[in-house]
């Protein structure tokens, strides 16, 4: 069995909200992580505890969006109600995100045996990290950002949402890394493909750690320890998604593509040497 105590959870928590939604892959920072702390990152219950703890993120954007999202709903039980409200944006981009949700549902339950087994090796990480490096950077001079939030449609949100499949099964590719440049290259704005990259992971990631909650307390981790990992992991996250918003309004993805390169050396160097183990 495999225990995770309180320090380690308010370590965790801190490094997931920081990188849950930054485009550096928040999967394989929790690995780098977990392997630094000798915890074993393949093991059921650990993989388990950062699926939950990214509760505490998901929870963070209901949170920080919660006008839109409350617009979304209501504008969507107002179409289920009334045939002449179908034509309204939010009420189809609502039945989008669920659409969108059910490709990575199905290879997430269909792979998982793989996802948290081969898949969970940081040799894996270090190379998504660097690959995924490749394509975020091709994103940002492909991008034409000629569109907004208002101009995407249910063809925009199925090809964002299936590109989370990248990071489900290559841990260091990074959700958000994915979904955003799938948007960029489907030449949406850099703040529309941000807020596309957030409305389509709320289901999924939330899904997940509901789901994996057995398997963190089944597996050894305490209900303290995951509480306080996630509660962390919250807060951090508000604070993280506040500063993205921002930063993307005004700046290319460059910082964080040479900073997962960086990081992306680093690991197959300690790798390599011993100093972490796969």
């Amino acid at each position: 069995m495999s225990a995770i105590d309180i320090g380690q959870a308010v370590v965790l928590g801190i490094v997931e909200g920081v990188t849950e939604f930054l485009p550096v892959s928040s999967t394989g920072h929790l690995k780098i992580t977990e392997g630094l702390m000798n915890i074993p990152v393949d093991d059921r219950g650990v993989v388990a505890f950062t699926a939950v703890i990214q509760v505490g993120a998901i929870a963070a954007v209901f949170v920080y969006f919660y006008r839109d999202i409350l617009r979304f709903l209501t504008a969507w039980g107002r179409g289920l109600r009334h045939a002449d409200r179908r034509d309204d944006h939010d009420y189809k981009f609502t039945w989008w995100v669920i659409w969108a949700t059910i490709p990575i549902v199905l290879v997430g339950l269909a792979a998982k045996p793989l996802i948290e087994g081969p898949l969970a090796s940081l040799w894996v990480v270090a190379g998504s990290l660097i690959v995924g490096s490749g394509v975020m950077w091709a994103a940002d001079q492909m991008g034409r950002q000629k569109r907004g939030e208002e101009d995407t449609t249910f063809k925009d949100a199925m090809l964002v949402g299936c590109s989370q499949i990248l990071a489900l099964l290559f841990p260091g590719f990074s959700r958000s890394g994915a979904t955003m440049s799938t948007g960029l290259i489907l030449d949406l704005d850099r703040v529309a493909a941000t807020r596309l990259s957030f409305f389509l992971g709320l289901p999924s990631l939330t899904g997940a750690g509901i789901y994996e909650l057995k398997d963190a307390v089944g597996g050894g981790v305490s209900v303290l320890p995951l509480a306080v990992g996630t509660l962390v992991s919250f807060l951090v996250a508000y604070a993280s998604i506040a500063w993205l918003l921002k930063f993307v309004a005004k700046h290319t993805f460059n910082a964080f593509v040479i900073y997962r390169v960086v990081i992306g050396v680093l690991l197959f160097a300690l790798l390599g040497t011993g100093v972490l183990n796969a």
